[in-house]
């Protein structure tokens, strides 16, 4: 396509972009949590701390082509020109402030978001525990004896503890409205903590490939009052669906876009079973082939040859 033969288009992509991205969800950028928004705040700190470098280079250029055209015969020609003090200063103080800066903000940010660290707050936190399966999510709530799929209810204003496993192949568990995303993996303990600051429902994704049902991988989570907590566990307890063994071994296996589903009874071990039927895994399988009560008395006799991999728990 030539700018000669259709001048007006290509004038005119600038503003057909800005539309198409007005459409945009900047979830990542309008957070209702507070760990989104430390987060928020560090994406934007170190953008700008960049900025500083890259403004100026963009400005010098612009200004240094412009100055020393052609056609300005007034510039200053100097061809046996080797060396400034001043650009040499500029060059190299001005990047080393700048990364001392990042350091800091860095080194700071990453010990308070630090994802395993639990949040201050004089509120007692919830205790979610997530599993995810191909390809949906499993979310069981070990306090109060119930477990859904694919949704999950908490009170606004009150910290959550979500821990984490795979009972299927590596996934990633992630609520961009709240804050980051930890990693799902089979025999072994991941932790998030965040918190929602007002009502509302959030999207709920997996952000890791997982295969054919990945797309439909999604899950909602909704932060109420206190009191509409109480009543939405009240009702799921009402429902007819319990999570026993032979049901979970039915969830567990592979299907695409699964509805919401609400299990009135889940058994509090569950989560910890599912984490140690698959701690047999370095020694090429795991120990048993089904998570149920009868195999947790074999886990634990391996318990004490098997080493736990960095930045998770057994």
């Amino acid at each position: 396509m030539s700018k000669k033969r259709y001048p007006r288009l290509f004038g005119i992509l600038p503003f057909l972009g800005m539309l198409l991205l007005s459409g945009c969800n900047w979830t990542l950028l309008d957070p209702k949590g507070q760990v989104g928004i430390e987060q928020k705040n560090l994406i934007l700190i170190a953008t700008g701390l960049m900025l500083l470098v890259v403004i100026p280079v963009i400005i010098m250029t612009v200004a240094f082509a412009w100055k020393y055209r052609a056609s300005n015969k007034a510039a200053t020609y100097t061809p046996d020109w080797s060396h400034s003090t001043k650009i040499e200063a500029a060059v190299w103080i001005i990047p080393i402030i700048i990364i001392i800066a990042l350091g800091y903000v860095t080194y700071h940010s990453t010990h308070k978001l630090d994802p395993y660290r639990p949040l201050d707050s004089d509120v007692k936190p919830i205790q979610i525990d997530v599993v995810a399966l191909d390809w949906k999510w499993l979310f069981i709530y070990p306090e109060q004896g119930i477990a859904t799929v694919n949704k999950i209810n908490f009170p606004a204003n009150t910290p959550v503890n979500f821990r984490v496993t795979s009972d299927a192949v590596m996934n990633s568990f992630f609520i961009p409205g709240l804050g980051g995303q930890i990693y799902a993996m089979a025999g072994m303990t991941t932790k998030l903590h965040l918190i929602a600051n007002e009502n509302g429902e959030f999207d709920g994704i997996s952000a890791n490939y997982s295969g054919a049902g990945f797309t439909g991988m999604k899950f909602k989570a909704t932060a109420t009052s206190q009191e509409d907590f109480d009543k939405w566990v009240a009702e799921v307890k009402q429902s007819p669906l319990k999570l026993g063994e032979a049901e979970y071994q039915a969830l567990a296996k592979p299907s695409e876009y699964n509805p919401v589903a609400l299990y009135s009874e889940a058994p509090a071990e569950l989560f910890q079973s599912i984490v140690d039927k698959y701690e047999g895994m370095n020694r090429g399988k795991p120990v048993h082939e089904e998570a149920g009560s009868k195999d947790l008395a074999t886990t634990k006799g391996v318990e004490s040859s098997m080493q736990p991999a960095a930045g998770a728990e057994e």
